[in-house]
């Protein structure tokens, strides 16, 4: 139970047909790529992970220990202070006064949440949630595809025949969504529509991805194409990924400057409206 389904089928299948050094060698390309693919997603994210738990950390302090002293010293005062500072004022008294129930409540949530998707049907809709993110959906949409047709090609070059690859390929996708999507080209496929078609029908599979699908079956080079189809859709996910880390990160770097510059504006003010009323 520690293989998936793919390996041990391919195994099989090499070991009865005396292939077994072949199949034993795909299967190795087949997880160093998978791992590779893993590793250059997680790489591409570590930094704005990071920069946003410093982040996190870092405004919690000033709002948990150095805020309140200034806001407690301003208001002994009794002057009238700065509308950016009596916001920032109304802002660290109430995460003071209820900070800890938004904590409680937002870890209730989550719980919920984490329960509701071990369920089928929250499988399922979170699934299809990712897929229609903004950015993040392509992305996932391109990463699962690419899994599938490096698993499809494995399993053909095994020597297994067309439906139980396709049996195998949807027990072994992660995604509920595209596993429903590839039972409907599975049961299409039973009837004799071929792979080609039924994928048309279905918009989740990319009119590229499609056509080309279509020029294998018409070659007889469909494992070579679809190994083809994979390693096009994993450049253009890396693409992706490169391209949604250096959206990340300026928004990131913005979004801290203006807390940054609003909580700096708030004092600064506030010290010189001190000031003024004061002499």
């Amino acid at each position: 139970e520690i293989f998936p389904p793919i390996y041990r089928r391919s195994l099989s299948v090499g070991e009865q047909t005396g292939s077994i050094e072949i199949v034993l060698r795909q299967v190795a390309d087949y997880m160093e790529r998978e791992v590779i693919t893993s590793k250059k997603v997680k790489n591409a994210l570590r930094y704005p992970v990071i920069v946003s738990i410093v982040a996190v950390i870092v405004i919690g302090v000033l709002v948990a220990f150095v805020l309140p002293a200034f806001t407690e010293l301003y208001s002994s005062f009794g002057v009238e202070l700065p509308l950016p500072t009596r916001m920032l004022i109304a802002a660290v008294d109430g995460l003071r006064s209820y900070g800890l129930y938004l904590v409680v409540a937002a870890a209730i949530a989550i719980a919920f949440a984490i329960a509701y998707i071990k369920t089928p049907t929250g499988m399922y809709n979170w699934h299809r949630l990712l897929l229609r993110l903004p950015l993040l959906g392509q992305l996932v949409h391109l990463n699962e595809l690419a899994r599938c047709c490096r698993s499809m090609s494995l399993l053909f070059r095994a020597g297994l025949p067309l439906p139980e690859i396709m049996s195998l390929v949807i027990q072994s996708s992660d995604n509920k969504v595209v596993a429903e999507a590839l039972t409907e080209v599975r049961q299409d496929m039973l009837k004799g529509e071929g792979l080609s078609q039924p994928m048309a029908n279905n918009k989740l599979f990319l009119p590229m991805m499609v056509q080309m699908v279509k020029v294998g079956e018409e070659t007889g080079n469909l494992d070579t194409t679809l190994i083809s189809i994979a390693q096009g859709f994993e450049t253009w996910a890396e693409d992706k990924t490169q391209s949604l880390v250096g959206l990340i990160q300026p928004a990131m770097t913005l979004i801290i400057g203006l807390v940054v510059a609003f909580i700096a504006l708030s004092l600064v003010s506030a010290m010189y409206s001190v000031y003024g009323q004061v002499l």
